[in-house]
């Protein structure tokens, strides 16, 4: 928004053409565009020489997701060289199971004459999904699918987000954030170290700096500054920052809001026969 003032943005790509001017001002060969509700480790300089070497108009990197789950994302088909031959945002009934991440390199000129067009629509919900590729498209524009085939997650859910956290757990998961080598860099502002409580009791869990534990804590994630009182029970929890669970009370499968104060009396226990439990979330 400038000086004058703006509006918000009505679709993920009229968030791009509000932003034209800016863009413009560097005048980019390529443009890459993200999406923020996704978790993954992407050395983007192979996507854009896929790019290149196909000399694509857009390349979308795209990875098999199970065929439950394929409803809920942008689906495409390709031939034998990775050209998008059909697109479809979210469909009731995919024709296949490859997946758009959400992960766009643009050729600028194309992009931008695309967001002009978009942007006059007043049919068009300024969406790339739903307007802009499918628009591309339909004018014959080269768009390559750039296979991935790493660790990613979309946390566009309360149970998706779960499970990512629940992931940082697992030993045998792909994503791994002490990896020196493709670091994963965060806001972390000094704290003092955890205090372990004589009688604390955890395993297989994460625990930030300014955390106090004297209770159990098994298979969980605490955030900065989270305080677990005596006689307290946590098992596959993600607790956020500055939360204090209180003496004696019992959490699973749940996710506590930052700042929250679970009372003493708090009881969320899981049934162990249900192979997929509900995901309390807690925020005071």
């Amino acid at each position: 928004m400038g000086q004058k003032g703006g509006k918000w943005y009505s679709g993920t790509a009229d968030a791009i053409y509000q932003n034209l001017d800016f863009i413009d001002r560097f005048n980019p060969e390529y443009v890459l565009i993200l999406s923020g509700d996704h978790i993954y480790k992407m050395d983007y300089s192979k996507m854009l020489a896929f790019h290149k070497k196909k000399k694509a108009d857009l390349s979308i990197a795209v990875m098999d997701v199970p065929w439950e789950d394929a409803h809920r994302f942008g689906i495409v088909n390709t031939d034998e060289e990775n050209c998008i031959k059909e697109f479809q945002e979210k469909p009731e009934h995919p024709k296949s199971n490859k997946a758009s991440m959400g992960i766009y390199i643009f050729t600028w000129r194309e992009l931008k004459q695309a967001l002009l067009v978009d942007a006059g629509d007043r049919e068009s919900e300024h969406d790339f999904g739903n307007d802009v590729i499918p628009m591309l498209h339909k004018d014959n524009k080269r768009i390559y699918a750039y296979p991935y085939s790493g660790y990613w997650r979309d946390v566009g859910t309360v149970q998706s987000y779960y499970d990512a956290n629940m992931d940082l757990l697992d030993s045998n998961c792909d994503f791994d954030i002490s990896n020196r080598d493709f670091r994963i860099f965060s806001n972390n502002t000094s704290r003092h170290p955890q205090f372990i409580g004589p009688q604390a009791k955890i395993s297989n869990s994460l625990i930030c700096d300014g955390c106090i534990i004297f209770g159990k804590v098994e298979h969980s994630i605490l955030s900065h500054d989270v305080v677990i009182h005596k006689k307290t029970s946590l098992k596959n929890v993600v607790v956020h920052t500055g939360a204090i669970i209180e003496d004696g009370a019992i959490l699973e499968n749940c996710i506590v809001g930052a700042r929250a104060r679970i009372k003493s009396d708090a009881r969320y226990i899981t049934d162990d026969t249900i192979t997929r439990p509900e995901i309390h979330v807690i925020n005071s």
